[in-house]
């Protein structure tokens, strides 16, 4: 009795299983549980983006088919067999012959047959952790097969943050933690006072979409995700070049990044602010003008605000990835102390900031809104940084999509996105950081610090420092002669 297509779809699969686990290789079985049944599948197109920590492929198919993924050693090889599929045409194999490799992890990619599957074989130049998953047709794309090769051990930024930093930014965010429970600072080791940090405050900034996620288009074909990425770079370069700050992007090329993955690429970065940069469209070319939201945790300022973050929501499922907001990383009782309090903190921080580039904005281009907006945009859901995001203008409105392009105007609104962020900083300086330290100088602020050890007095305090008893006292301000071990005391200028 012949084989029906749903029984030989089964006995495909477990065959591939068994070659597998016979071959003492590994496998990926997601496929095999959660993939529709093979059919007769044509590969229309391959894809490929590379980021610094990974690599994605995307196949295009005309149809649903099943996977089979296991990795080869000796040499390094991933092998991605395709139930009953074939590659659609010779142009479409002398396209996937031609992709750029450089940096993706891969040396080669050879395709074949093995039995009625195609066998897409990628010769690999270092180890990989391949994931892979599959997505249904939606707007933009049919099926599809996703291929993530991880590269254990590496950054999802450029230049990640110095140890030592990350470390005084996690001492500054566990006092702020402390201050909210109500709980008394942490004591401090009796030793002699290091000198100010004078850290640098780190801004991360998102240029939206990317990769597999174009974002909006203009009349004339420009990609949101290619704007962005311009004004994004732009940005970074001025912070960079301003003392006491230091950016980081969430990709520095054409990749996809999931909407939560950047705030918590913030988050690992010990990010002081975030700033999403996009340039959105809508389904007419006539409204046009910038605008700064931050985020909303009951609803939009407007039904613009409702329309563009749906359509920015929207992008995870394009990307492939969905899921809920995830405080894991917080102890569970502070979960509702930083939805509650922190979040309102940073809100206040994030509308204060959003004021300052919304009227920057304003001088360069009209604005659709002359307030800093609230919606619900999932890239702005970190409780514990100040976020913004900014719609540098719509893209479907043919003089803004011509005004984006331009290098010139490119820099006129990063300079905006830039001088508003740095101006709240300088009004309101993290404690560590060299903007404060400045401040404090500028206002006759202390000439050192130190911090008091076992057996110290305040009078050979003062004379170590050559400075007065009195102006030791007046600096602190303190009545007594009485100091405490680990206490930190400001040495002012003798």
């Amino acid at each position: 009795m012949p084989e029906t297509a749903p029984q030989s779809s089964r006995l495909r699969m477990m065959r591939g299983l068994r070659r597998c686990l016979a071959g003492g290789v590994m496998c990926s079985l997601a496929s095999l549980a959660l993939a529709p049944q093979a059919l007769a599948a044509k590969v229309e197109n391959l894809r490929l983006w590379t980021a610094p920590d990974h690599t994605r492929l995307v196949f295009d198919l005309d149809s649903a088919a099943s996977a089979i993924i296991f990795s080869l050693d000796n040499p390094r090889r991933l092998v991605i067999d395709l139930a009953a599929s074939e590659v659609a045409s010779n142009a479409v194999k002398r396209k996937l012959d031609a992709l750029d490799l450089e940096g993706s992890a891969i040396k080669a990619i050879r395709t074949g047959r093995q039995d009625d599957a195609l066998r897409v074989v990628l010769d690999l130049t270092r180890q990989v952790n391949p994931k892979d998953f599959t997505l249904a047709p939606n707007d933009k794309y049919g099926n599809r097969l996703v291929v993530d090769l991880e590269f254990p051990g590496e950054s999802a930024v450029e230049n990640p943050i110095d140890p030592i930093e990350a470390r005084i930014r996690e001492q500054e965010q566990a006092a702020a933690k402390r201050k909210l429970k109500g709980e008394p600072a942490a004591p401090l080791p009796s030793s002699k006072a290091a000198t100010h940090p004078k850290r640098d405050i780190i801004i991360a900034i998102d240029p939206g979409h990317g990769g597999e996620d174009p974002g909006a288009s203009g009349p004339s074909g420009t990609k949101e995700k290619d704007v962005v990425l311009k004004i994004g770079k732009r940005l970074k370069r001025m912070f960079d070049e301003q003392p006491g700050f230091k950016a980081i992007l969430t990709r520095n090329s054409d990749y996809y990044i999931p909407l939560r993955k950047r705030t918590e690429i913030a988050r690992e970065q010990k990010a002081d602010f975030f700033v999403s940069v996009h340039a959105d469209a809508f389904n007419s070319p006539r409204p046009h003008g910038s605008s700064v939201f931050a985020l909303s945790s009951r609803g939009a300022t407007s039904e613009t605000a409702r329309w563009l973050a749906a359509t920015e929501n929207r992008a995870d499922l394009i990307g492939g990835v969905d899921g809920n907001l995830s405080l894991n990383d917080k102890d569970e009782m502070l979960r509702g102390v930083l939805l509650d309090l922190t979040m309102t903190a940073t809100l206040n921080d994030s509308l204060a900031a959003g004021s300052g580039v919304l009227a920057n904005l304003g001088r360069i281009n009209s604005l659709h809104k002359r307030q800093v907006e609230q919606a619900g945009f999932v890239v702005l859901k970190s409780p514990d940084i100040p976020s913004l995001l900014v719609e540098t203008g719509f893209i479907s409105n043919p003089q803004e999509e011509r005004n984006l392009n331009s290098g010139a105007y490119q820099e006129k609104l990063a300079r905006s996105i830039f001088s508003g962020i740095q101006s709240h900083f300088e009004r309101n300086p993290p404690p560590a950081s060299l903007l404060a330290w400045r401040r404090s100088q500028a206002r006759g602020g202390n000439g050192g610090e130190y911090r008091v050890k076992s057996g110290d007095t305040l009078s050979e305090v003062a004379q170590r420092h050559n400075v007065s008893m009195a102006a030791l006292k007046q600096a602190n301000g303190m009545s007594g002669d009485t100091v405490r071990v680990g206490q930190v005391l400001k040495i002012p200028r003798g």
